[in-house]
């Protein structure tokens, strides 16, 4: 009896189960045929539009009470207004054209670095300006983890709610790694990309690296002239497996060089490169040509404007940018945020990780991602100039760099000039990994250089390089405005879409319906199917049942 009831359960269970399979779930063959025995299934109704989430975007252009942006004379040293709304300090940048130790006390404290931080010393050549140039640099971490809290500590934002970890390089500053004892924000200067640096044609230079991290580092100078032993036998090109040991947590090591060659060169660290230069210790090195009374800007901060351009591109050029071009693989930074034990973020970055295996995230120029890029990346223009643009590719990919409106020349691959005849305007240029390019971009309202006043986007034109993690718009995103289209403020009057939802995190978070804003309820998020939810239920329910009188004689057997 028992034995009849048990199969005749199990035979209503999956029944039921057959039943309760959802019919979009048939193979279309049998489906196909279902509709010639029984007819079309009845009409159902689509699903409502959920209402929209009421979100609470960030400020999109954050004020600048101190006057940062102003153009403005500090210690002698003339430095250019900063048109976007996010500027660079510009008492760091009069000690880093003058030397912190040149300047008053008062640059220095509102400068917020050490005396030693960049220290500039004799005339060398009699021409005006120093030549003894002294850099100390040290490894910062950011979004990284604490054995006190559960959410990333020294926090940098590339992105609304964006914060991979990272690592880099940065000058000597003096106080605390964030704004202040309350807060969990990195502070203003601390940030990526790894500072610019800037030194001239036959300067002495010598750049200290004192390793501040957990991990040994190098510097390797990329493409700029240097020997490979310094004056006293010691390595001196940062490779590990060549030239030197590394630079141990807690030790210091100096880089000497006197450069030969003017142009656009790289820095980085060279100890497993393939994890520490993508987790962020890589800058731009530039080499100025050699000019009479030519203080150059030692560091730029973040890339972008160079406020205090050298009397080399004042010759030829109205303004300079630095545009710094990187790409982040989520799954390595996330393995600084796992743990605060260097043996096991040692383990897991240099062992566990692979690689071979990594896929490119997130997308950055000088340090941020849009819809941040356009608080400093900005490049501000007037018809009729002439613009310098220094590009690097820091990034694991290549980027195809493309501009809206304008055609540039490039005057300028790997430091090295081009021949003339093959300067020819052209709006996309491919940069490998590591590689440079100068760009002379001109204004000239002639249809080939410029088409004319506007907001012209400059991105890669490879689709996920304009992503956040895979949403759009988002990544390297930056744009050519002229300043009739620049709000007070430092904000561009766009005339497109409203922006709001680019700055919230639920946007990025995939929560968020892309056109809601301006077609409301044509795209929005849409309710569940409950008819299917119902269906799932009662097949689990019956599935289960029929499973547990499959396994019950067994069990029975057993015991």
């Amino acid at each position: 009896m028992d034995f009849l009831r048990r199969h005749w359960m199990l035979l209503l269970a999956l029944l039921v189960a057959a039943l309760a399979w959802p019919p979009q779930w048939y193979p279309l063959p049998l489906r196909v045929q279902l509709t010639r025995w029984f007819g079309a299934a009845d009409y159902r109704p689509m699903p409502e539009s959920l209402d929209p989430a009421s979100l609470e975007a960030e400020e999109f252009c954050p004020a600048d009470p101190s006057g940062w942006r102003e153009a403005q004379d500090i210690d002698g040293v003339s430095i250019a207004a900063s048109p976007p709304c996010a500027p660079d300090n510009p008492y760091a940048v009069a000690a880093f054209v003058r030397g912190t130790n040149n300047v008053s006390r008062d640059t220095l404290m509102r400068s917020g670095l050490t005396p030693d931080a960049v220290t500039k010393g004799r005339d060398l050549d009699g021409d005006g300006d120093p030549d003894e140039i002294h850099i100390r640099l040290e490894v910062a971490e950011l979004n990284g983890s604490s054995g006190i809290r559960p959410d990333p500590v020294v926090q940098y934002d590339i992105a609304p709610g964006i914060r991979p970890g990272m690592w880099v390089f940065t000058p000597k500053f003096t106080g605390m790694a964030v704004e202040n004892f309350e807060s969990n924000i990195a502070r203003y200067s601390l940030r990526l990309p790894s500072p610019a640096l800037r030194v001239e044609q036959g300067d002495t230079v010598r750049i200290t690296l004192e390793n501040s991290h957990y991990m040994p580092h190098t510097l390797h100078l990329h493409g700029a002239d240097h020997a490979f032993v310094d004056v006293t036998g010691e390595g001196n090109d940062g490779v590990p497996m060549t030239s030197e040991v590394p630079v141990l947590p807690g030790n210091a090591r100096t880089y000497e060089l006197k450069p030969r060659v003017a142009g656009s060169m790289f820095y980085h660290c060279h100890v497993q490169p393939h994890v520490h230069v993508m987790m962020g210790l890589q800058g731009l090195f530039v080499i100025e040509e050699n000019r009479p009374g030519n203080f150059v800007q030692t560091m730029n901060i973040g890339a972008g404007l160079v406020r205090a351009p050298s009397v080399g591109v004042g010759e030829n050029y109205d303004s300079e940018y630095d545009l710094h071009y990187m790409d982040l693989d989520r799954e390595l930074s996330e393995r600084i945020q796992q743990s605060n034990d260097p043996r096991l973020i040692t383990q897991s970055m240099h062992r566990d990780y692979d690689v071979t295996d990594a896929t490119q995230d997130y997308f950055t120029v000088n340090g941020k991602s849009f819809p941040y890029t356009f608080r400093e990346s900005l490049v501000v223009a007037n018809q009729g100039e002439r613009i310098k643009l220094r590009v690097v590719n820091g990034g694991a990919k290549g980027i195809a760099l493309h501009t809206h409106g304008h055609k540039f020349v490039v005057t300028h691959k790997d430091g090295i000039a081009r021949p003339v005849a093959t300067q020819s305007p052209q709006d996309v240029v491919w940069l490998a990994t590591a590689e440079r390019v100068d760009l002379s971009l001109q204004t000239t309202n002639d249809g080939l250089h410029s088409y004319g006043p506007g907001i012209w986007p400059f991105h890669d034109h490879q689709n996920s390089g304009v992503t956040n993690d895979g949403i759009g718009p988002g990544g390297n995103i930056s744009a050519i405005v002229y300043a009739d289209y620049l709000a007070a403020d430092g904000w561009p009057r766009t005339r497109g879409v409203a922006w709001d939802q680019y700055f919230t995190e639920e946007y990025y978070r995939k929560q968020v319906p892309i056109w809601e804003s301006y077609a409301p309820g044509l795209f929005s998020d849409v309710g569940g199917d409950r008819s299917l939810l119902l269906r799932l239920l009662v097949f689990a329910l019956a599935l289960g049942t029929a499973v547990a009188l499959l396994v019950a004689p067994a069990f029975r057997k057993k015991s």
